[in-house]
This record gives structure tokens, sequence and C-alpha cells, in this order.
């Protein structure tokens, strides 16, 4: 518990002992007895007499704090003593219970905050000293030691170390780093002294960004919490007409036809529909309920820019995919090694690796990283590079061509045509077909399960769109499962891909396009929601989308729909739990059949069990 917390437990037990106390005292003066009675009702109450009456001042007139007071100085004037000091107290305790609650539900938020660094180590005048991340200018080299946290984007100019990138992804796997490689703001380091050379100012830096984002998730609320909003609004400046006519009605009847008027008695059930009828409940435990469901999948490292997107997730029924990055790694790596002859695999991949090794073109790259050792520049003479065809050289003394087939039939070699879809890589040595190497752009390993999961949550269709050949895209759509694939579109096309599939699904049908946030911004605005992988904190990602995957994984987006359709069902429970009792204790309140006992419950009660059923929206399952 916080300072603020344990003061208000502290007024709670004083005003329950004073309460309990002055009630087993023989009091016969009702005078003696309201002044008594007054302290433990002061003493838990104040603070709400006086922000109901700031709220008269202010004209907020019917709250929460307006219907509090009127119920239990009403209660406190018809002599109704302990009623009044309880109602009052019961609904303190109500509100320390949903301050504990909204406590606990930020805790993930909190932590989120905590990836926000307090400082950035530089050298001067030969010492390491820390100064404010704000102050640090782009291009500047920082130092990261073991145990800090990286405070701005950056690349690793020297070191190697292990990251802790689950405040960011959710995901407890250390991600290792080295030199060359970039660094986003918010990861921890594990193990080794990192010098980092800045690429962004602190305030563009990842870690801002998401701060931000999580920050203002909750301006942009859902249509149940602005239908709750105008719910109140009329709600309760009905109730409190309602009361005043209970009170004034039925007496000015009675005196009509000549009976009694029975003032009090009609006064306290109208003061006991007040009770009943304030709207915490629902005014709590809804927003709290979007909150949770934020909080709980920023833990899992799915940021949401608010409610409103959160609960549209529940309504997807169309999900489009770009392919490059987001449903593959994005990156080419050799996947199958076919030699000819008496050739070796390993052999083949070497000669194809030393060819190769003074280019930095994608292709050049992935045969060099899929050979994984050292590579002797003086092993290779005469390197000729042949546009559109690819390159011939000297190994070792022996000339090797390596390209596609268009090399082969300029140098009369017959290749071979692989089965497999991808780039082909053919070798030859001293003249002769030695065989071929496949690199492709590899599908990411969650990719089917992200799908059938998918399909599992009840989305009707998922698309595959993309710049790639018909045959490569058709090849990854059959492999992971994709109901409608189109190849080789340009932005532009995927835009009108995107626009033909809102025409044609109804209103209340949800579109989500999912891409990298890069080349796909155009699609990402245009989608009813827009996902984006982001590939640990791309800016284009995080500006462009609603729903940012910080770790790139396709099957976050089914966990977000869960955490979507669990955080509906709590606040569509809350919704019709709490109107459905507040009614029934308004309707028996109004003949006498509830008392201020069963208004409390009705109010205080009502409010604790929603806010409860809320807290759920935390946990997700794994």
């Amino acid at each position: 518990m916080n300072k603020k917390q344990k003061k208000m437990l502290a007024r709670i037990i004083l005003s329950a002992l004073l309460l309990i106390l002055f009630k087993l005292l023989p009091i016969e003066n009702p005078y003696i007895g309201l002044v008594l009675f007054l302290i433990p009702y002061l003493v838990i109450g104040y603070d709400i007499l006086r922000k109901a009456v700031l709220g008269i001042f202010n004209g907020q007139v019917f709250d929460e704090n307006f219907l509090m007071a009127l119920a239990t100085v009403g209660a406190m004037i018809l002599g109704e003593y302990v009623e009044g000091v309880a109602v009052m107290l019961f609904y303190q305790i109500g509100e320390l219970f949903q301050s504990y609650a909204v406590g606990k539900s930020r805790k993930n938020i909190t932590e989120l905050m905590d990836i926000r660094p307090d400082y950035a180590n530089i050298w001067q005048d030969g010492k390491l000293v820390q100064i404010d991340p704000e102050e640090v200018e782009v291009g500047s080299v920082i130092v990261v030691q073991p145990g800090e946290k990286v405070p701005i984007d950056g690349v690793i100019t020297q070191g190697a170390s292990s990251l802790n990138t689950s405040a960011l992804t959710g995901e407890s796997l250390p991600r290792e780093v080295k030199e060359g490689d970039s660094v986003i703001s918010g990861c921890v380091n594990l193990s080794g002294v990192l010098q980092v050379k800045t690429s962004k100012p602190f305030g563009e830096s990842t870690v801002s960004k998401i701060l931000d984002l999580v920050e203002n998730s909750s301006m942009k609320k859902s249509r149940s919490e602005n239908f709750i909003t105008r719910f109140a609004k009329y709600y309760t400046p009905a109730v409190c007409i309602g009361a005043l006519i209970l009170a004034v009605l039925p007496p000015l009847i009675n005196l009509l036809f000549g009976n009694p008027a029975v003032w009090s008695k009609w006064v306290i059930r109208a003061l006991t529909t007040l009770v009943i009828s304030c709207p915490c409940a629902l005014v709590i435990s809804i927003p709290l309920s979007f909150f949770g469901g934020i909080g709980g999948a920023s833990a899992r490292g799915i940021l949401v820019k608010g409610s409103n997107y959160l609960e549209a997730l529940s309504k997807t029924k169309y999900v489009v995919c770009d392919k490059t990055g987001t449903l593959t790694k994005g990156v080419f790596e050799v996947v199958h090694i076919v030699p000819e002859g008496n050739m070796q695999k390993e052999e083949l991949l070497r000669l194809a690796a030393y060819v190769e090794s003074y280019s930095n073109h994608p292709i050049s790259r992935s045969l060099k990283e899929a050979y994984g050792k050292s590579l002797d520049s003086g092993r290779v003479q005469n390197v000729e590079e042949l546009s559109g065809h690819g390159v011939q050289a000297f190994v070792d003394g022996r000339c090797v061509a390596v390209g596609n087939c268009k090399l082969m039939e300029s140098l009369n070699i017959v290749c071979k045509e692989p089965k497999e879809v991808g780039t082909q890589v053919h070798v030859a040595v001293d003249g002769s077909y030695a065989g071929y190497i496949l690199i492709s752009d590899v599908v990411k390993p969650n990719a089917a399960k992200a799908v059938a999961d998918l399909k599992r949550a009840g989305v009707s269709q998922v698309v595959m769109l993309t710049g790639d050949a018909k045959p490569v895209a058709e090849a990854v759509a059959g492999e992971i499962g994709v109901d409608v694939v189109k190849g080789e579109l340009l932005p532009e096309d995927k835009v009108t891909e995107v626009e033909a599939l809102l025409a044609a699904k109804s209103e209340k049908e949800i579109l989500a396009f999912v891409g990298d946030g890069i080349n796909d911004a155009p699609v990402l605005s245009r989608a009813d929601i827009g996902i984006a992988m982001g590939a640990l904190g791309s800016d284009a990602a995080i500006e462009a989308a609603d729903i940012v995957l910080m770790d790139d994984d396709p099957a976050k987006i089914a966990l977000a729909m869960q955490i979507s359709k669990k955080t509906l069902r709590i606040v569509h429970q809350n919704i019709v739990f709490a109107l459905a009792v507040k009614f029934i204790c308004l309707g028996f309140g109004a003949i006498g059949y509830v008392n201020m006992w069963w208004a409390i419950f009705a109010d205080v009660g009502v409010m604790i069990l929603a806010v409860l059923n809320a807290t759920r929206a935390l946990r997700v399952e794994k």
C-alpha cells in the first residue's frame, strides 16, 4: 500500500472502532447521540463531503460524492446515525479496495515505465561520467555497463553482450549482440561492457516512443467506455429526480386522502435508492477492465494504443498480412545445398562463399554466413563480376563460377533445375557443373501456428499480400495455410486490395492489416486496425500502427485477440451484473423491502465484485 492508502486504512479502522463503541453505549439523548456519531462520520467522510460541495460550486453536481453526501447526511438528520456512518464507512472501504485494485492493475504499466533510463555514461576528461540522456547528442559514444539500461538507440562500436529485452517483448530469452549490431533503448545489458554510438536523440529513441504510446493509450476510449460515460451523465440526475419524487409524492398523496404523511419513512426510502443508484461499479470497473487488458498485453510485448483498438480486435474477421518481415524472417538464408558428381556439400558451399567474399550483396552475405568460417582473401584471384549473371574467380587455382542459369548458359554448362522454390545459386568448377545452393527468405517458426490460431479465434479469412514473385508467394502460402495469396504487388496495389476487402465486408466486421511498419505504412493506416511488427522498436511501426508486436512474433496476433475477447467478456459481465443488481434493489427499495444495509451491498458490494472481476483482465494465459 502507498502512503495515501495507509492513511485511508487508518481512518477506516478508527471510524469503525468508534462506531462500534458508540453503538454499544446506552445513549438515550438523541442530541448526544448525534454529536457522538458525527465523530466517526466526519473521520471517515470529511473528504467525500468536501468533494460534494466543490462539485456543486463547479457545476458537477450529480456524481457519486453528491449521492453519498446527500444519502448519509439525510440519514443522520433522520436519526439513523448507525446507518449513516455505516454507509459512508463501507463506501470508503470500497474506495480503498478500488484504489488498491487500480494500483495492482498499473503494475505491468509501471514495470514498463521502469525501462526509462536515468542516465547515460560518457567519457569526459578521461573519466566515465553520468549525464542526463537528453543531453547526449546524436553520434556520441556512450558506455553501457553490465546491469545498466541502454539509454539511447545506437550501434555497438565495441564489445559483446547479452541483452534482456523482456520489458519490451515479454520474452525472457536474452538477445546476443556484438560489434556492428543495432541496440535500442530500454534493454538491460546483462554481461559485457558495450560502447554504443548513438543514432537518435533521446526524445526519438524507442524507449521514449513506447512510454509516450502507453501513457496516452487511455485517451482513446472504447465504445463501452463512452457508453458508460454517456449513461452516467443521464442516469445519475434521473435517479436523483426519482428519489425526490419518492420522498415527496407519496406523503402528499397520503395527505390528500386524509392519511398521515409519514415523511420520515418515504425520505428514508428515497435516501436508500440514492445509495443503491450510485454508478461506481460501472464508472470504475469498465475503464479498469480495459486498463487491465492493455497492461496484460504490454507485459507480453503487445503495445495497444487505446482501448478502442483493444475492443475492435474482438470483432476481427479478416486478417491481411504482408509476407516479408511479417510471416517470413526477411533475411535470406541457405536452405538447401545440392552437390553434383563427387562434389561434397561443405566443399560446394566453401567455394561459393570464397567467390562471393568480396561482395556485400544479400545473397553473398547469406552464403558467407552459412559457411560460418573466416575467409582468407589471399586464396581468391581474378575476381570478375558479370552483371545480372553472377561472379567468376579462381579459388586455390580452380576456376569457380557462381551465379544464375544465365551464367551457366553463357559458359555452355547445363545446370539442374531445382524443384524447390527460392533463389537459385548455381556453381561450376573448372567448366563442370558442381551443383546448386538454394537461398530463401525463411518462414518464421510460428507463422503456421499463427494462421491456425487466428482461424480458431474466429477469423474468417487470412490473406497474404506481397511484392514477391507468385511462385514464391504461393509456396509460402501453402506452407503456412493462408486462405488467399496475391503476389507481385506494388505498395499501392496492396492498398487497392485492402480497400476491395473493406468494401466487401459488413460494417460490424473488422479488417486488420499486419505489416513490418516500414514499407506498409499506407496500408496500416487504411485498415480498420493496423498491426505492426515492431522489429524491437521500428520507428515506422510505432508511428503508423494501432497495435505493435515488439518481438515480431505473428502468433501474438491471436494472443492479442484472446486478450481483447477476455476483456470484453469481463466488461459485459460487469455491465449486466451491476445494472441487474441495482435495478432490482431500486425496485425493492422504492416499496420498502430493501433497507440501508442492502443499499450498501448494492453500491459498495457490487463495486467490489465488479472491480475484482475487472482485475482478471490483467491475467493472460501463456
